[in-house]
């Protein structure tokens, strides 16, 4: 038992180095590094998307590459190429370097991210997998609190490598951690029928792959990405430029979203093992249109910081909840890796589609109240679809 929660604290961690340290601290140091290196803000916007790429591309490739090698290499593997990459970084004085290893990156958090089903299913009981993916997926928060202590730290002085640095060597100390965790724990074994699938068994995942529930899970993925990617990309934009408010309240309302990121996901996570994953995802989903609503109707006062809460109670759950329904409804961890491989790959398309429609839609109107209209029309849907999803397999059918 000991050495399965120590799995799913060194995933934590490893989901906190590959998005909160992987993607999220470049953003923090933008001013300090263009300043040192001298770059245009219009290369911040070609990582961006080349970041965004790359986390496609790995997902794609995590999804073919856990079930024929395991989950527990290419965890470990992304943690080293992590670690590395964040390493190499404050070495060089090449932008176009650095931009590389930006998107390798990004693409380490899809390769850590994706096979953590595979892995999970293997060491987690089937009535605990809510909370633990619940909390792996809160690893982001943890990532980008460590960001939000060192920056302020270091950056000032001009030391803006250092961070990288620190970063560096706490992922790297992380993959260390994995590699001797894994191996006592067998992760790095893989079973025959994943080490060399039949055709028949293909053609079974084929057949699988098209059942309702997954296409349901799919289409949820996309709009997922579609609806809250844009809620946090155009949120500092809404609240300063329209709606009035100083970068000390925008902050502040960040740094409650981080705040309650840290521990949401575990607790919604505890909450569906108790009532069920699916009635946890409509909580979600209503907390994202309330805080949707409440940017249009309300966005006064001490509102807008009530809506980041209710947006943070559901944005870092909800990457768990569906990994965890994922989980318990596929026959095989194989499978289930394929399915949410797939399902990042459209949850990145649909993010890639809302914000550049968010964009043009609040460039046609002047105003971003229509984005988050339509924010809250798709968590509607999205509650919508989830009642649609049958409830997840009892632990009898799922028990080797």
């Amino acid at each position: 038992m000991r050495i399965n929660a120590l799995i799913v604290l060194l995933l934590t961690g490893l989901v906190a180095a590959t998005f909160g340290f992987g993607i999220y601290l470049f953003a923090q140091l933008v001013p300090d590094m263009r300043a040192s290196l001298g770059f245009d803000i219009s290369y911040v916007g070609t990582i961006t998307a080349s970041g965004q790429f790359g986390f496609l591309l790995c997902a794609l490739l995590a999804a073919w590459l856990t079930p024929r090698v395991g989950g527990g290499w290419v965890i470990f593997g992304s943690g080293v190429v992590c670690a590395a990459a964040l390493l190499l970084i404050p070495l060089t004085h090449d932008i176009l370097l650095i931009g590389a290893l930006l998107t390798i990156l990004a693409g380490t958090a899809a390769t850590v991210f994706v096979p953590m089903v595979d892995v999970i299913s293997r060491t987690v009981a089937f009535k605990y997998r809510g909370m633990a993916m619940g909390l792996v997926s809160s690893g982001t928060s943890y990532g980008v609190f460590i960001n939000s202590l060192l920056v302020p730290l270091y950056a000032p002085q001009g030391e803006w490598r250092m961070v990288w640095w620190i970063v560096g060597l706490i992922t790297l100390v992380l993959a260390i951690g994995v590699a001797l965790v894994f191996k006592r724990a067998r992760l790095f074994v893989v079973k025959a029928e994943a080490a060399a699938p039949d055709d028949s068994a293909a053609q079974v995942g084929k057949t699988a792959l098209m059942q309702p529930w997954v296409l349901t899970v799919w289409a949820m993925n996309f709009l997922l990405g579609f609806s809250t990617f844009p809620f946090q990309n155009y949120l500092s934009s809404y609240l300063r430029t329209e709606l009035g408010f100083n970068v000390t309240y925008a902050a502040n309302i960040w740094a409650s979203i981080g705040f309650v990121g840290m521990f949401a996901g575990l607790a919604l996570g505890w909450l569906s093992d108790r009532v069920g994953l699916r009635i946890a995802m409509l909580l979600v989903y209503g907390c994202v249109a309330l805080a949707a609503l409440i940017l249009v109707i309300h966005p006064a006062g001490y509102w807008p910081l009530v809506a980041g809460v209710l947006f943070a109670l559901a944005f870092y759950p909800i990457f768990g909840l569906i990994p965890a329904y994922v989980s318990k409804m596929a026959g095989s961890a194989a499978l289930a890796v394929t399915i949410f491989g797939v399902a990042n790959i459209l949850q990145g398309v649909g993010g890639m589609i809302g914000n550049f429609s968010g964009g043009v839609l609040a460039s046609f109107n002047g105003s971003f109240v229509g984005v988050y209209v339509g924010i809250a029309l798709v968590a509607v849907l999205l509650a919508g679809l989830t009642l649609r999803l049958p409830k997840e397999a009892s632990e009898f059918l799922n028990a080797v």
